[in-house]
């Protein structure tokens, strides 16, 4: 079943972006349903990939699970069944792409750990020679690996890109103390989740996570290491000096970088072979990282 919109839940809506929507459940709890919306260039295409809610949901429960000796996170449950407010219904739309979580006070700023040079590190590198401020050794080439994993914040924009900012930016922002355990909780996600991955066959480039505060306590929220929060490279085909093969959307990117679409709204039709080459690249990611076979 493909689900692009929501509506038929019947909630307040929370927040609803370019993938997930999100409604409220009472005072306390959040209802987050992935969709299978995609969306590239901050555009949201009409086109939908088949199965890639239900991918970004099972991995987001996957990997809070599997981090959760490092730090907690505000998952309730993903069985339908146990949803309240007679939510359980929805059962055939909801099963495996959604989550009831715990509302948290979000942090306002993207964390990123970087543990391979590409994406917007790579052009902040190429410019200045350094990334977020973090000065790098000189000669690197795309897709290098970094000679320690390194933590790069960025702003939360609501529309058009996240800009990327200083450590010392981002302690004036939110504080020097909750800035340090940030850091601190970032990176060993990056290092635990990069060290599983590899044994997996699979090289965690970067990724990028949100986190917040229930109770005084810092948890990590949203999404965990899926495919649109993180950069995943098959390690048998990893070669530095070129984009890498991926488990990503970034298949998706690089066909719209040689298509003549101009970035801008309206986004373009997508050809079928786009479309399925795009949703095997999420089920094989959620394969190969848990072990499991998918299922729909």
């Amino acid at each position: 079943m493909l689900i692009r919109d929501t509506n038929f839940i019947g909630l307040p809506v929370f927040v609803r972006g370019k993938v997930r929507d999100v409604y409220e459940v009472g005072d306390n709890m959040l209802l987050m349903i992935a969709t299978d919306r995609i969306s590239a260039f901050d555009v949201v295409f009409d086109d939908l990939i088949p199965n890639k809610g239900k991918v970004l949901s099972s991995l987001s429960a996957f990997w809070f699970d599997f981090c959760s000796d490092i730090i907690g996170n505000h998952l309730v449950t993903t069985d339908v069944s146990e949803y309240p407010m007679g939510l359980s219904k929805f059962k055939e739309q909801l099963q495996g792409r959604s989550m009831l979580v715990r509302k948290v006070k979000m942090v306002n700023v993207e964390c990123i750990v970087r543990g391979y040079l590409e994406g917007s590190g790579l052009k902040d590198y190429r410019a200045t020679g350094a990334v977020c401020g973090i000065r790098l050794p000189e000669g690197l080439r795309q897709a290098d690996k970094l000679p320690e994993p390194i933590f790069t914040p960025s702003t939360k924009a609501k529309e058009g890109h996240d800009v990327n900012v200083s450590f010392e930016y981002m302690e004036n922002m939110i504080g020097r103390e909750l800035a340090a355990e940030i850091r601190e909780k970032s990176l060993a996600l990056y290092r635990k989740a990069s060290e599983y991955a590899l044994s997996r066959g699979i090289i965690l480039a970067d990724s990028k996570f949100e986190f917040g505060i229930l109770d005084g306590k810092l948890m990590v929220a949203d999404e965990l290491f899926t495919p649109d929060s993180s950069r995943f490279w098959d390690l048998a085909d990893y070669e530095p000096g070129r984009p890498q093969k991926s488990f990503d959307k970034q298949y998706l990117r690089e066909y719209l970088e040689i298509s003549g679409w101009d970035k801008k709204p309206p986004a373009p039709r997508l050809p079928a072979d786009v479309i399925e080459k795009t949703e095997k690249k999420y089920i094989e990611a959620y394969e190969r990282i848990t072990g499991k076979k998918f299922e729909p």
